[in-house]
């Protein structure tokens, strides 16, 4: 397994644990709750101590979701391969291509068909 599909798991999980986090947690605000009538149920089961560990929870877990995505980068297998497009080859730009054979550009000693009836 390499290092990459690791960070990939503990991405995974992270983004889980937050997901739940977030949606455990109470709303704070007026938002649409309390447009609809919602505004007195707020206060029914928050806890101070729980609210506090919910949002240390929620920061802890977000910046190590945001490490975790940064320290992956670093993780990706960049090997030797040959690059997908030649204009990334470097050989590739000094190499010169030979021209085709053309009317202009035919070689001195092939005869023509007007030196052939002479």
């Amino acid at each position: 397994m390499s290092t990459f599909t690791i960070f990939l798991i503990l991405i995974v999980v992270v983004a889980f644990l937050l997901v739940v986090v977030i949606m455990v947690q109470n709303p704070k605000g007026g938002g649409l709750s309390s447009s609809f009538g919602g505004g007195g149920t707020q206060q029914l089961g928050g806890v101070k101590k729980t609210t506090d560990f919910l949002d240390k929870s929620t920061w802890t877990l977000a910046t190590l979701l945001l490490v975790l995505i940064l320290l992956s980068n670093l993780a990706i297998d960049r090997g030797a391969k040959e690059p997908e497009s030649k204009a990334l080859d470097q050989d590739a730009a000094t190499t010169e291509q030979p021209l085709p054979n053309t009317p202009l550009n035919k070689p001195d000693n092939t005869a023509t068909p007007a030196d052939s009836t002479k």
